[in-house]
């Protein structure tokens, strides 16, 4: 499993694809929260804040999650390498679990840079270090779960196709949904419970919570739950293509 997970990890880094994901990333909430003239732009906004990065980082992901897991299986199904892969002395879920972590790990590699955008606000503050430096870390944490979520879908929707670019589609579809649809669906519903109920199935309403610098538990059950549901989701996928 561990040279599984080495091999994908150094596939995506040694292509020209994988550093331009990562580049986009950075230069996306770079823009946004350096140069151009909007209310989260911390040189505009006269506060000391990672509020840019922390309401695009979920935007962003949207595209570079499914952009890291598009290849995952769709490739190994292209180019007829599954069949030798499924040889090999893994069980499904290892095989699974080093193609998850792998897409994860990429995506965390892709945040840690995010952390001179954080030290460029500690400096600026007034006085300096004027931060809500627990809100910013329970933001980071709820950043990370919301890229392994992505990851999970991305990689089921890897596991359904051999063409990179339905994966792609499919995956952006159903993160989209899974982070802000629930929200519109409970738009419909008489308030009550059940509008709650569907409010608290979506990925946005966890996020904000731990934006607020409470890493709830029941916030970090629904992320592992998600994870695990799409991550079985896989599994079923690929037993399916063994008959």
């Amino acid at each position: 499993m561990l040279s599984l997970l080495r091999k994908e990890i150094s596939d995506f880094l040694s292509s020209l694809i994988g550093y331009l994901v990562i580049a986009v990333f950075l230069t996306a909430v770079g823009l946004f929260m350096w140069v151009f003239p909007i209310d989260i732009n911390v040189l505009n906004s006269g506060y000391a804040n990672l509020d840019a990065l922390f309401t695009l980082g979920p935007w962003v992901f949207l595209f570079l999650c499914p952009a890291v897991t598009m290849r995952l299986f769709a490739e190994e199904y292209r180019t007829g390498t599954m069949e030798m892969l499924m040889t090999k002395p893994l069980t499904d879920w290892q095989i699974i679990g080093a193609k998850f972590l792998a897409g994860w790990i990429l995506t965390v590699i892709a945040i840690i840079p995010t952390l001179i955008y954080f030290y460029s606000v500690y400096k600026l503050g007034s006085p300096e270090g004027n931060l809500d430096i627990g809100g910013i870390a329970g933001s980071y944490i709820g950043l990370i779960f919301l890229s392994g979520a992505y990851v999970a879908i991305g990689l089921f929707a890897s596991s359904t196709t051999n063409n990179q670019i339905v994966s792609f589609i499919v995956a952006v579809f159903l993160s989209f949904f899974m982070f802000i649809g629930f929200d519109s669906v409970s738009g419909f519903i008489p308030m009550g419970a059940a509008e709650q109920i569907f409010i608290n199935l979506g990925i946005n309403e966890h996020y904000i919570s731990m934006s607020r610098g409470v890493v709830d538990t029941r916030d970090l059950l629904y992320f592992f739950s998600l994870i695990g549901v799409f991550l079985l989701f896989s599994k079923t996928r690929l037993e399916s293509r063994k008959w």
